[in-house]
């Protein structure tokens, strides 16, 4: 079995064990316990099935030495994230793994990652690869975070140069498939008539405890227009319905959804933008959190019109229930850049907060109705088209407390969760490479 250090100490092992049809690699530097039979099992599937990266299920063992499941998901066209899971044991296919780092060249040795990144982009790059879905070994667990805590990771300024290096890697990977983006198309936001400027737009279900925080953050916002407050109860049954009723301010909206109607988030934002409520700017808040400005709604319809912009994201502070600051703090997404922030967004999980669209082409566009990663797609929808503004000052506190939906997830949620996102990314992908081979540059906007 190699440990894998970087591309070109890859190639010399590999030919120094006589380039046999596949290889073990060991990624990371995580204790590993083979299971008996398991390399064996491995190595037929792969054969196989002629793929070129070959990977598993496998269990963690804790601190006091007890193993847990830890399955995995599999690759798709779209699963470009640069932390997507293979486990520590990987089997490639020696002939495949020896073209792509002659294509790649030795500079990617100097990579954080040694270049394993860029070369699984190029390996895997219309090939797919297996994921056997047995548990055929152990290794150590080194982090015991819970999911909410590591989902900033990307974000996190330490990591920058890391996050840099992956940027570029997965820029020429997007290049060579030809799924990058064009140019982004400036919009003329102010030609349609609408009642109001904008609304702030609260999709709810069973949050009597907070979503009250959240209507008063939204309507207590100062600006030099019209706007409303638009909360889409779905099914509350826990008082948070009444609760929205006696709110006497006529600025308030409640669209009430029933649970036969089968919504998500998603079918919520549907409802709110397709409402003849709905401003000409659709500005999110969840039901957990409030605006940390009295001019935060202000400052992001102002960016439309400064920009032209399709879409505005801001950024937001991380806090406890009681609005005290907890790590990471900030997250504003500075990797994001006008060039290429487009491209790189199908690497990383999120585009960031709060959200907001100029509501004619999210009307256009709809988001899935799902619960999970529907403001994702619509911003990489967006994106591919649309120029996005930025705002990198904090606009936004999100409350972490017990009843968020992400707080400490178990692996079987963060796998569904991935696997839908890199279904979008997937999608995405798709459409970029059959827009960049389309002559036609017209939109409606």
């Amino acid at each position: 079995m190699i440990q894998f250090h970087n591309i070109t100490q890859l190639q010399e092992d590999i030919i120094r064990r006589g380039l046999e049809q596949f290889v073990f690699v060991k990624l990371g530097h995580k204790e590993v316990k083979m299971y008996e039979h398991s390399m064996r099992r491995m190595l037929e599937l792969s054969e196989t099935c002629d793929v070129p990266l070959t990977y598993s299920w496998y269990r963690e063992t804790d601190a006091d030495g007890k193993a847990v499941n830890h399955p995995t998901i599999d690759y798709q066209l779209g699963s470009i994230r640069d932390d997507f899971d293979f486990g520590s044991i990987i089997l490639l296919n020696t002939s495949e793994t020896i073209s792509a780092i002659e294509d790649l060249g030795s500079e990617y040795d100097r990579m954080p990652d040694g270049g394993w990144y860029a070369l699984r982009l190029r390996l895997l790059a219309g090939r797919g690869a297996l994921c056997i879905n047995e548990y055929l070994y152990e290794q150590s667990r080194t982090d015991f975070r819970k999911s909410g805590e590591q989902q900033h990771d990307y974000v996190d300024p330490r990591n920058a140069e890391y996050q840099k290096a992956m940027e570029e890697a997965c820029t020429a990977y997007l290049e060579e498939i030809h799924a990058t983006v064009g140019k982004a198309h400036e919009v003329e936001v102010g030609l349609e008539q609408f009642d109001v400027e904008a609304s702030v737009v609260i999709p709810v279900r069973n949050r009597v405890n907070t979503v009250m925080d959240a209507v008063a953050s939204a309507l207590s916002q100062l600006t030099d227009f019209k706007f409303n407050v638009i909360v889409v109860d779905n099914g509350s049954t826990d008082g948070t319905r009444a609760a929205l009723h006696s709110v006497a301010d006529p600025r308030l909206e409640v669209i009430e959804v029933e649970d036969s109607e089968g919504l998500g988030i998603g079918g919520c934002w549907n409802k709110a933008i397709t409402s003849e409520k709905c401003g000409r700017f659709a500005v999110q808040l969840d039901s957990d959190d409030v605006y940390s400005q009295p001019d935060t709604l202000q400052k992001i319809i102002d960016k439309f019109y400064e920009e032209k912009c399709a879409m505005v994201v801001g950024s937001y502070t991380l806090t406890d229930f009681d609005l005290n600051t907890i790590p990471p703090g900030l997250i504003a997404h500075t990797e994001w850049t006008a060039e290429n922030g487009a491209n790189n967004a199908l690497r990383i999980n999120g585009f960031g907060a709060p959200r907001a669209f100029f509501t004619p082409i999210a009307r256009d566009i709809l988001f899935p109705n799902v619960s999970y990663g529907e403001d994702y797609a619509m911003a990489l929808r967006i994106s591919r088209n649309w120029k996005v503004g930025r705002i990198f000052e904090s606009l936004y506190n999100c409350r972490r407390w017990e009843g968020n939906s992400d707080a400490a997830l178990p692996i079987e949620k963060v796998n569904e969760n991935n696997t839908y996102k890199d279904f979008v990314r997937t999608l995405e992908i798709l459409a970029r490479i059959h827009e960049s081979m389309d002559e036609s540059d017209s939109l409606p906007y």
